[in-house]
């Protein structure tokens, strides 16, 4: 006969264990309900496909040989799986719908390229490109150096000291990633440096991307997209506009794109490309500079208390500032107090973040073609997009002393130090016959 006292020791546990499943369940409830938020949030944010590069897509260089066979798949590790499961949960997700309306449209497509009609507008398919030689040896070693000479002096044993050079990638302002031009159709990230044929880059990334239709159909040659249209921001989807799709996400995603993405920037000779963007932006009638910079130029060091408030009457009157007053400007403490250098001069490290972000291609305009072909190959976009070829009067180094002759030795030694992290992150020489008397 049972005892009575294991009898309710029994019923104790058993009283308990409901208990403990009743307050597990509702635990549950609201975790879910907290989840749901949260994912209901990020559904309503991420309403466009986004995917990263199909390297699996890709030939390889050269001639495929038919006998090799493919590499065994390496074994998932735990941590790889929960990266592959955050990724596709913020990147790779689509609404049922909308995929079965992308293979309705793909079935229409399909249909309507057998017919044949004498108004249809025909875009041919692009297939991958097979280079028969590779890349050569030495075009592979100069990326290596440059890239190498920016990991060097970013790194904490580096003497070279500048604003923002240990920060985290958190710590940079959302404003401050407004370069960072995303096209997830090909896995590319640029950074855009003004005056360094940023122009000509965004042509690329906008028929790249295709985010300009022409009756329907995107842009195929760079050269085709409208001069008023290529520095239209809506065209192209900077970091900076992630939080206003991606909320809280947005920042997580940032990263997961900078890991995954091809992220290229050009730069320039520092001071070259000062000489460059004076010459284009105070030599030229420029209404929005000429009000913007060039009168407070005339204010504070040409003695002009009233100067013209056109750009039209100023030059006919053959008022403007000299590159002496620009650069009298640049070195100002007031000019930076008021508010941040514009982009057309402000440092190249300050718009692209090259210590917090690690670059897979440092293209210089002083090679522009060779890298810009280099560049293209990597991407794997060659067979898509020629970079334009550039007929102007571009602004050289050899102009350097000219321009400089007037600009009096204290104010060239202040502006190197300006100026330094860019000469010395991107490779270039400190100009000695500038700095000495």
């Amino acid at each position: 006969m049972e005892h009575p006292t294991s009898k309710s020791d029994k019923m104790g546990k058993s009283r308990l264990f409901r208990v403990s499943l009743i307050l597990g369940s509702v635990f549950m409830i609201l975790l879910i309900i907290i989840y749901w938020d949260d994912v209901g949030a990020t559904h309503f944010y991420l309403h466009t496909t986004i995917s990263g590069p199909h390297t699996s897509r890709q030939p390889p260089e050269g001639n495929p040989d038919p006998k090799q066979k493919p590499e065994p798949d390496k074994e998932p590790s735990f941590l790889s799986d929960i990266d592959a499961f955050v990724n596709q949960f913020l990147v790779g997700t689509m609404d049922p719908t909308e995929q079965v309306r992308g293979q309705h449209l793909a079935a229409d497509a399909q249909n309507q390229s057998n017919e044949s009609k004498s108004d249809e507008k025909f875009v041919p398919r692009r297939e991958w490109k097979i280079h028969l030689t590779p890349i050569s040896p030495e075009l592979k070693q100069r990326q290596e150096e440059r890239k190498e000479m920016v990991r060097t002096l970013c790194s904490a044993n580096s003497t070279l000291d500048f604003p923002g050079k240990n920060r985290t990638f958190d710590d940079i302002p959302n404003k401050e990633l407004e370069h960072l031009i995303v096209d997830d159709r090909h896995g590319i990230i640029y950074c855009y440096v003004p005056k360094v044929a940023c122009t000509n880059w965004k042509r690329i990334m906008i028929v790249l991307s295709e985010s300009l239709l022409v009756d329907g159909v995107p842009y195929q040659d760079p050269l085709d997209v409208p001069i008023e249209q290529i520095h239209n921001s809506s065209l192209h989807f900077s970091f900076n506009k992630f939080w206003k799709r991606y909320g809280k996400f947005s920042r997580h995603l940032m990263k997961i794109k900078l890991k995954k993405y091809t992220k290229f920037l050009f730069v320039r000779d520092p001071f070259v490309r000062l000489i460059s963007a004076y010459r284009n932006k105070f030599e030229e009638e420029n209404q929005e500079f000429y009000k913007g910079f060039a009168r407070v130029m005339l204010k504070r060091y040409r003695n002009y208390s009233d100067p013209p408030a056109s750009v039209v009457d100023a030059f006919a009157a053959g008022i403007r500032p000299t590159f002496s007053n620009f650069i009298q400007y640049l070195l100002d403490p007031r000019t930076e107090k008021e508010a941040p250098y514009n982009e057309h001069w402000r440092q190249m490290y300050r718009l692209c973040h090259p210590c917090q972000i690690n670059y897979d291609f440092v293209g210089k305009l002083e090679t522009l073609d060779e890298d810009a072909e280099q560049l293209l190959r990597i991407l794997r976009v060659d067979n898509v997009v020629q970079f334009p070829r550039s007929h102007r009067n571009r602004t050289t180094s050899s102009w350097e002393q000219d321009w400089f002759a007037n600009i009096p030795y204290e104010l060239r030694s202040q502006l190197y130090k300006l100026y330094e992290a860019d000469f010395r992150l991107f490779g270039y020489a400190k100009p000695e016959k500038l700095l000495h008397q």
